[in-house]
């Protein structure tokens, strides 16, 4: 009998995490059992399409799997996900070990298919077709080991918008919202296994029930109904589009104190002219509006960001306005790429490509700025009182004898305080003063016991 073992590989974004968190627990549901590359009957490699060059870090992936295994015909190698979607079945012309291809409406599908192909050596898959409502998955059980105390809910697959960079509407589909009462069904499960924090998953979050798939419930009103489960401790989402951001959404902000007051924003650019060749649909005066609007609401809201530079027809004044946009909105943090073509979509067959060393140049200027951004709102913490999660030991040392863990405060900072030894504090709440600012994090002392 062939032993039942499997190995996730994941590229990607948080989506991404969570598909494979997902596949991994209903593989176990199955009688798999989690193992090291070199000791898997079972390699899934999830893919991402955004990142650049997905196609060579996938290949190169499938390429040392072959490396490990020895190219073994007995191990099955999938690729799912995005890339998955864009290659489909040509995958299997690039890497013969491969024997199934899952896309992302395909991959609920997956783990049956492991099964048959594991029972018909001979036999290749490919799950591509994208449906036109949500599937519910299978809902294999979370162990104590794997439902920790920050947990995530998917709440919707693709997207409706097609900016002009972006390949997620063709690798991901077009917009489907899931059933609001699946959604409270998953989370109240959640926090009965001992989840205090839930983050709420989609490409286009706030568009949440502006589709067919919608079951009539807003965005708004599903933030309000999370909220109102007992045990939720912490409330957030990624990620939202700024066109999309309405008066309901802001509001929540000030309503809602499970909300945390922290939000993923992303801008992509400064520059009018930029925004509207990436059909983006707002700009900087709509979206410094909403910036101010979401203050209003929540005067401690932290504020991170997507920016791309070097988009095709990027002038330096463009840039330099996009610098001014980032002084403006404070941002606390932000990811920032070299804009690169994606196959399919609008932005590649533009002609005026910035020049490969004047983008990076702009990326290192821009992210120059950013640590100065991030800096002074890390300085802003100091003296300030609050509520970390704990997530686990931390690298850094303390200055006292007490050994030093690692969590996140309601704004996502990463903070460092000394904790009694005798116990295990992961998924515990403490009350912290924030007593230093480092790089990238805080340092910080505890108020009380942890609970």
């Amino acid at each position: 009998m062939i032993e039942k073992t499997y190995h996730i590989i994941t590229f990607g974004c948080q989506m991404n995490v969570h598909d494979s968190h997902w596949l991994g627990r209903a593989l176990g549901a199955r009688g798999f059992a989690e193992a090291q590359l070199e000791d898997a009957q079972v390699v899934v490699v999830n893919t991402c399409s955004v990142r650049e060059k997905p196609e060579q870090k996938v290949m190169s992936t499938l390429g040392r799997i072959r490396q490990v295994t020895g190219g073994d015909p007995s191990v099955l190698v999938c690729v799912a996900g995005c890339v998955a979607q864009q290659l489909g079945a040509s995958i299997f012309e690039k890497e013969p070990q491969v024997r199934l291809v899952a896309g992302s409406d395909g991959i609920g599908g997956a783990p049956g298919a492991i099964e048959r192909l594991l029972e018909n050596t001979g036999q290749r898959l490919e799950l591509l077709d994208f449906t036109s409502q949500y599937v519910e998955r299978e809902t294999p059980a979370h162990s104590d080991a794997d439902c920790g105390a920050s947990a995530f809910v998917n709440i919707m697959q693709g997207c409706d918008n097609f900016c002009a960079y972006c390949i997620v509407p063709y690798t991901r589909g077009r917009q489907k919202s899931r059933n609001s009462v699946a959604i409270l069904e998953e989370c109240r499960a959640l926090l009965d296994q001992g989840a205090r924090e839930i983050t709420l998953l989609g490409q286009n979050v706030n568009a949440f029930g502006r589709d067919k798939s919608g079951d009539g419930t807003s965005f708004a009103s599903l933030l309000h109904k999370v909220a109102a489960l007992p045990g939720l401790e912490r409330l957030r989402y990624v990620t939202p589009h700024p066109k999309d951001m309405g008066p309901e959404d802001v509001a929540a902000f000030a309503e809602l104190p499970q909300l945390c007051p922290r939000l993923h924003l992303p801008m992509q650019a400064g520059s009018d002219a930029v925004l509207a060749r990436m059909k983006r649909r707002y700009d900087s005066a709509a979206f410094l509006n909403l910036v101010e609007r979401l203050r209003a609401a929540r005067p401690d809201l932290a504020l991170s960001t997507d920016l791309i530079v070097g988009f095709p027809g990027e002038s330096e004044q463009d840039f330099q306005d996009t610098l001014a946009m980032m002084r403006a909105s404070n941002f606390m943090s932000s990811f920032s790429f070299c804009y690169s073509d994606r196959p399919g979509t609008r932005a590649s067959l533009f002609l005026d490509k910035i020049p490969a060393e004047v983008a990076q140049d702009r990326l290192l200027r821009l992210q120059a700025l950013q640590d100065e951004l991030t800096a002074r709102w890390l300085q802003t913490r100091v003296g300030q009182e609050t509520t970390l999660l704990v997530e686990n030991r931390s690298p850094k040392a303390g200055p006292g004898n007490e050994p030093s863990w690692q969590g996140r405060d309601p704004c996502g900072a990463p903070v460092h305080v000394e904790l009694p030894e005798e116990a295990d504090h992961t998924g515990r709440m403490v009350r912290v003063a924030v007593t230093q600012a480092k790089k990238h994090s805080l340092m910080a002392r505890r108020l009380g016991e942890p609970w």
